[in-house]
């Protein structure tokens, strides 16, 4: 009999009284993390018998405009990263890659 591992990782925010996060910190423990403040976090899960993407898009009301842009960008890319790990579709990976370029440009950030 095969043997699984479970693994958890764990979100806590922390929100003003409108319900608008003040604090937002996550947990795992397999990666020997706990309580790492975050500023914004995305988090998508695909629901396969409502064929549809659920999501979490949270961001604390401190969050700078600049690493707002900085972090779709980077999110972006990794997300080009993971299709192209998924799919081997490289031609769509690449015309992803050049979205994120474009992007990058016209936000006047640099790529990392």
């Amino acid at each position: 009999m095969a043997e699984y591992k479970k693994s958890d990782i764990n979100i806590e925010v922390v929100t003003d009284e409108n319900k608008v996060p003040e604090e937002i910190t996550w947990s795992a423990k397999d990666g020997n993390i706990y309580k790492e403040e975050a500023k914004a976090l995305m988090l998508s899960v695909w629901d396969s018998k409502q064929q549809e993407t659920l999501r979490i898009d949270l961001w604390t009301k401190d969050m700078p405009i600049d690493e707002m842009k900085k972090f779709f960008h980077q999110t972006l890319v990794s997300m080009s990263n993971t299709y192209y790990r998924a799919t081997q579709d490289q031609k769509m990976t690449d015309t992803m890659r050049d979205f994120c370029d474009y992007f990058a440009e016209k936000l006047d950030i640099t790529k990392q």
